[in-house]
């Protein structure tokens, strides 16, 4: 290449000499310059080596003095994080994107998980073996004898280190002053002082069994269970149940419902859905069962034309009861989607079979969750 000065202008003559021709004449002078070098690097490795490094560094050092060269290096660093950027931001939409359709896929319709616990609230089971309310056994709409409406919290628990599991029996009747809380057998008259257990009057009922013990139970020999303290149960308490203090349940500290226990709940009598081992109403966790429903039909949910033309993708999520007797039940939007693809889902979701789940030999209702996924082809 050479360069010469015509007028005022920089004139650059191309050498036009081939690639190839070019490219060999470079590897030769490479290989000149390594066999020049290669003496002092076997005599002096390092030397060599702070030597190249300090001509690097005069180079950059000329480089940098020069006209723009800051200005350049500046550039350079903001298109470079720009591309970055732009990079980053790319992925952060892609994974926000509804995914593409697969054309091999022709089932719409999935059944995602059980959920390990029913959603609190006010109309969802509780503890108890009313049908009505949330918790207590006295059936009704309200939590307690409070003339404010809440949520009754609490538990309760005992035992006297009895290896076998508490018995199954009534409730003493409700009172601050605990009791202990006698085993005897379902042929023996059994009887308690005016002490019982801490829970609200409202919320209490008298159960048609023949000893005390917790209703929940499915053991008939005369037991406090392997907890502390007096009461029933598997931990320390003078109540019943498997929380902790002179109340019933799982909670804590007297009362009956979960957790601490808490100012009293009102608005009449309550009543649940049930936790006894008996009632037919009961919707239990997947954890809770025996064996987990077998789906034999899953139809799919149809595309309607207003999704369609609005490119409508994504998922129905679907909170559902399998029940006992064969059917979805009680079914829940969690996850919804706009021009009627939330009421195909619900429509499909209604025509699932299955075989219903099973505890101890009998059909029970149990909680599902769906997941249906609309995607254009």
């Amino acid at each position: 290449m050479k360069r010469c000065n015509v007028g005022g202008f920089h004139l650059t003559i191309v050498d036009n000499a081939s690639l190839l021709v070019r490219l060999t004449k470079e590897i030769s002078f490479l290989a000149e310059q390594l066999r020049e070098v290669w003496p002092l690097m076997q005599r002096d490795p390092v030397g060599l080596g702070r030597r190249v490094l300090a001509e690097a560094i005069r180079g950059l050092e000329f480089r940098l003095a020069a006209p723009y060269s800051k200005a350049a290096l500046m550039i350079a660093l903001f298109v470079i994080s720009s591309g970055v950027m732009i990079i980053l931001l790319g992925d952060s939409v892609a994974a926000n994107k509804p995914k593409a359709a697969d054309s091999t896929r022709d089932d719409l319709a999935q059944i995602v998980e059980f959920l390990p616990e029913p959603i609190k609230g006010s109309k969802e089971p509780g503890i108890g073996s009313g049908r009505d309310g949330r918790v207590g056994f006295a059936r009704g709409q309200g939590e307690g004898s409070a003339p404010e409406r809440r949520r009754s919290t609490g538990g309760g628990s005992g035992g006297l280190n009895s290896p076998l599991p508490a018995q199954r029996g009534r409730l003493p009747l409700p009172s601050p002053i605990p009791a202990p809380i006698p085993a005897l057998a379902h042929s023996q008259k059994q009887s308690l002082p005016v002490a019982g257990v801490d829970i609200d009057t409202a919320l209490w009922q008298h159960l048609p069994m023949p000893v005390y013990g917790d209703p929940r139970s499915k053991s008939t020999t005369p037991s406090n269970g392997p907890g502390q303290d007096g009461g029933m149960g598997t931990a320390k308490g003078q109540g019943i149940g498997e929380g902790g203090g002179p109340g019933f349940g799982p909670g804590q500290d007297g009362g009956i419902g979960g957790n601490r226990k808490g100012p009293p709940g009102g608005g009449g009598p309550g009543g649940s859905h049930g936790s006894s081992a008996e009632d037919p109403d009961r919707v239990y966790p997947a954890p809770q069962v025996t064996e987990r429903a077998r789906v034999l039909a899953k139809p799919e949910p149809q595309y309607t034309e207003d999704a369609r033309r609005n490119q409508i993708t994504g998922s129905v999520v679907l909170r559902v009861v399998f029940s006992s007797t064969g059917q979805v039940t009680n079914i829940r939007a969690i996850q919804a989607l706009p021009f009627g693809l939330t009421e195909q889902a619900i429509a499909a979701a209604r025509q699932i079979r299955f075989r219903p789940a099973t505890k101890d030999g009998r059909s029970v209702n149990v909680y599902m969750q769906l997941e249906y996924n609309f995607n254009l082809y």
